[in-house]
C-alpha cells in the first residue's frame, strides 16, 4: 500500500478517537476534538497532492479518499445533532447526497469504470470542513471563556448566541453546497442511473 492510501485509512482510523473525544465530556475535550480533526483534514490535503505529484494514484484512492471524507465529515455532523450543535435536517439532506453519489459510484465500479470526485465534490467537502472546523472552535472558544471566566455569565451567554447563529449559518451553507454539487454528479453521471 503506497503512502497517499495510508494517510487516507489513518484518516478513517482517526474516526473513533474524534468521536469519542467529542462526546465524552472531559475538560477541554472540545479542543482535542479539533486538533484530531484539523490532523484528519491534513491527511485529506495530503493523499491527494502527493499521489498526484509521485504518479501513485490509485482506483482504491479515488474510491476510498472519498469514502474518508464522507466518514469523517458524517461523523462530525451526527455528532453535532447529538450536542445540539446542528439541525438534524441538515445531515439528512448530507446523507441523501452521499449515499446517491455512493449508489453511482457503486454502479460505475461494478462496469469497471472509477468515477473520481469532480470539481463541486471537493468545493462542497472544503465547505463542510471550515464549517465543522469553526464549529469545534467556537465550542472550544466558549469552553475557555467558561473556565477562565474571562468573561461574565451574560457575556458568555451572549457570545454563545452568536457562535450558535454562526455555526448554523456555516453547517447550512455547506450542506446547500452538499445538494449543488450531487444533484451536478448525478446530472453529469445519469447514464449509470439507467443500470440502478
Amino acid at each position: 500500500m503506497n503512502l497517499p492510501n495510508k494517510l487516507t485509512l489513518s484518516r478513517i482510523i482517526l474516526v473513533p478517537f474524534f468521536v469519542a473525544s467529542l462526546l465524552i465530556n472531559f475538560p477541554f475535550h472540545t479542543a482535542v476534538a479539533l486538533v484530531i480533526f484539523v490532523v484528519a483534514t491534513f491527511t485529506d490535503m495530503f493523499d491527494g497532492k502527493i499521489a498526484r505529484s509521485r504518479g501513485l494514484v490509485t482506483d482504491f484512492g479515488k474510491f476510498a479518499d472519498p469514502l474518508a471524507d464522507k466518514i469523517l465529515v458524517l461523523s462530525a455532523l451526527l455528532c453535532f445533532v447529538q450536542t445540539g450543535w446542528c439541525d438534524c435536517i441538515a445531515v439528512i439532506i448530507v446523507l441523501f447526497r452521499e449515499f446517491s453519489v455512493t449508489s453511482i459510484r457503486l454502479v460505475a465500479a461494478s462496469k469497471g469504470k472509477v468515477v473520481a470526485a469532480n470539481i463541486f465534490g471537493k468545493i462542497k467537502t472544503v465547505t463542510q470542513l471550515v464549517a465543522i472546523i469553526a464549529v469545534l472552535l467556537m465550542q472550544f472558544l466558549i469552553e475557555l471563556f467558561t473556565v477562565k471566566s474571562a468573561f461574565s455569565v451574560d457575556t458568555i451567554l451572549y457570545l454563545q448566541g452568536i457562535f450558535t447563529v454562526v455555526s448554523l449559518c456555516l453547517i447550512w451553507i455547506s450542506t446547500i453546497m452538499a445538494l449543488v454539487s450531487g444533484v451536478i454528479y448525478i446530472v453529469q453521471n445519469k447514464q449509470f442511473i439507467a443500470d440502478m
